[in-house]
C-alpha cells in the first residue's frame, strides 16, 4: 500500500524510502482523492443517505484496515493509550464527520467539480489558523490568502452559476474549516505514531459520529436499500477502497512524515482531475464561474505554498 508505517520499512536506505513513501502517498492523494468527489456524488444520487453512506465507506475501511494490520503484524498493532484515543477520536470528528461529512450533504446539489474547487482552499484556512496561533508569514503569503479568498468568495456567491443551494455551499465551507483544523492540529494531539494505526480508529471514531449525526438528520427513514441503484454500490465500494483504505491512510501518513506544505499541493491536483471526471462521467456543466473561480483560488493557493517554501528555504 502506499501509506505503509514507517515502522515497517527495512533499514538500510531507510532514507530513500521515506522520500519514496512521501512521493508515493503524495501520488496517491493526488488522483484517487480527486476522483472520490465524483464517488460521494454519485453516492447520494443513487439515494443513498449522505451521513449513513459515508459512515459505512470509513467504519468498513476501518475494520477492513483493523484486520489487514492484525494479520500482518498481530493485534499487539493495534493497541492504542487513551491519549491516543482521543486524539484519533478528535481528528475523525473534524476531518471525517465534519470535514468529509460537509462534502457528502453538500454534494446532493453542489457539482462535484465546484465542490472540489471550494475544498481546495483548506490550505488558506490553515494559513489563517497558523495566524491565529501566533505564526507571522510574509507579504507574499497575505497576497496568495487575499486571491485564494476572492475566487472562494466568487463561487460561494454565485453558486458557479450552478444548480447548488447556498445553504449547501456555507455547509461544504464550513466543513472545509473542520478539516483545515484537523490537519493543523493533529500532530499535537498525540496520535498513535503508526500512520495506518492512526488513520483506522479515525475512521472508526469518525464513522460512528457520521451514524450518529445521520440518525439527528432522520437518515434511517430515508433509506431503502431496494431502491439504490448499481452505481451507488459500485461507488461506495469505491470510496471504502480507494478513497478510504488507500488514499485517506495515505494522507494520514504525509500528515505524520511531510511539511504540510508539501501536503497540501495536492489542492492542486485534485479540483483538476474532480472537474474533468465530473464534466466526463456526470456530464456535469462547467460554467466560465467555475473556471475563473477555481483557477483563481488555485492561483492564490500556489502563491502561499511558494512563499511558504522560500520562507523555509535555509
Amino acid at each position: 500500500m502506499a501509506a505503509a508505517s514507517p515502522a515497517v520499512l527495512p533499514e538500510a536506505g531507510g532514507r530513500e524510502a521515506s522520500t519514496a513513501m512521501i512521493w508515493s502517498a503524495l501520488a496517491v492523494v493526488y488522483v484517487v482523492w480527486g476522483s472520490t468527489y465524483l464517488g460521494i456524488r454519485v453516492v447520494v444520487e443513487a439515494e443513498i443517505p449522505p451521513m449513513l453512506g459515508m459512515s459505512a465507506r470509513f467504519l468498513a475501511a476501518g475494520v477492513l484496515l483493523a484486520a489487514f494490520l492484525a494479520l500482518k503484524s498481530g493485534w499487539r498493532r493495534l493497541r492504542i493509550t487513551r491519549q491516543e484515543a482521543l486524539g484519533a477520536a478528535v481528528v475523525g470528528l473534524l476531518l471525517l464527520a465534519f470535514g468529509n461529512g460537509a462534502v457528502a450533504i453538500a454534494e446532493q446539489t453542489v457539482p462535484s467539480g465546484l465542490a472540489a474547487l471550494l475544498v481546495a482552499a483548506i490550505p488558506l484556512w490553515v494559513m489563517l489558523l497558523r495566524v491565529g496561533g501566533g505564526d507571522r508569514p510574509r507579504a507574499l503569503t497575505w497576497v496568495g490568502v487575499l486571491i485564494g479568498f476572492a475566487g472562494v468568495a466568487l463561487l460561494a456567491l454565485s453558486g458557479g452559476n450552478t444548480s447548488a443551494k447556498p445553504l449547501s455551499v456555507a455547509i461544504l465551507v464550513v466543513g472545509t474549516i473542520c478539516w483545515a483544523t484537523g490537519s493543523r492540529f493533529s500532530p499535537r494531539l498525540g496520535l498513535p505514531r503508526d500512520p495506518l494505526v492512526a488513520a483506522l480508529y479515525e475512521m472508526l471514531f469518525g464513522g460512528t459520529a457520521m451514524v450518529l449525526i445521520g440518525v439527528l438528520r432522520g437518515e434511517p427513514a430515508r433509506l431503502h436499500l431496494d431502491r439504490i441503484d448499481t452505481s451507488g454500490w459500485i461507488a461506495l465500494a469505491y470510496l471504502i477502497v480507494f478513497g478510504s483504505l488507500l488514499a485517506y491512510s495515505a494522507y494520514s501518513y504525509l500528515l505524520a512524515n511531510a511539511p504540510i506544505s508539501l501536503i497540501s499541493t495536492y489542492a492542486y491536483v485534485n479540483p483538476a482531475v474532480a472537474v474533468l471526471l465530473g464534466w466526463l462521467i456526470l456530464d456535469e456543466h462547467v460554467t466560465w464561474q467555475i473556471l475563473f473561480g477555481g483557477t483563481v483560488i488555485i492561483l492564490g493557493v500556489a502563491v502561499v505554498v511558494s512563499a511558504e517554501r522560500r520562507r523555509r528555504t535555509p
